[in-house]
């Protein structure tokens, strides 16, 4: 080899930038296979995950619309129920004021014919003892007179039955008299 010539130099050293054939087609091969291996195994592994994600995901999101649709069903059934105890809850307080209105009216009346029961037996009672006063009087009124009218004749009056009469006669004369006079002179009631 002579390296005096130029040109023969330069085509014994190869040209970096031309690629060598069997090194391209070594290469072609290896990425072929590598390519036919990814697509045989990696591929199908990939599509799988792929299915079983979006499957998933599907599963998810119409399984959330079933829990929102269901919740939606739920919240709507509440709030119709809490309408529902709202409107009961109006319905008790109105029969409540409506009772105790009905309890006040029914413990006044009760009230008010316990007042005048009270107030008619305390007449009837006033009315009793003024009777018995009245009894009690004129047979003390009576044993006075007796005994007055037998210190002005002189002589006693034993005879009970005539005295009484005689008692009950002037009883009833005085009280024709306090009767016939006017109340203002009498000073209220006769005895």
């Amino acid at each position: 080899m002579d390296l005096t010539s130029p040109v023969v130099y330069a085509a014994e050293i190869e040209n970096p930038l031309v690629p060598i054939l069997s090194e391209v087609i070594l290469g072609l091969i290896v990425f072929v296979l590598i390519l036919l291996g990814i697509r045989k195994f990696v591929v199908p592994a990939f599509e799988k995950a792929y299915a079983e994600r979006t499957a998933a995901i599907e599963g998810g999101l119409s399984a959330a619309e079933t829990k929102q649709a269901e919740a939606d069903a739920k919240l709507a059934e509440l709030e119709q129920r809490l309408s529902e105890a709202r409107q009961e809850a109006a319905r008790i307080r109105e029969e409540a004021r409506e009772q105790g209105a009905q309890i006040v009216s029914e413990m006044r009346s009760q009230a008010q014919s316990e007042s005048t029961r009270i107030v008619e037996h305390g007449k009837a009672q006033i009315e009793a003892e003024r009777q018995q006063a009245l009894t009690s009087l004129r047979a003390e009124v009576g044993t006075l007179a007796t005994s007055l009218a037998g210190r002005i004749v002189g002589e006693a009056l034993d005879d009970d039955e005539r005295s009484t009469r005689v008692v009950d006669r002037f009883l009833a004369d005085l009280e024709l008299v306090e009767q016939s006079r006017p109340a203002d002179q009498t000073g209220g009631s006769a005895v």
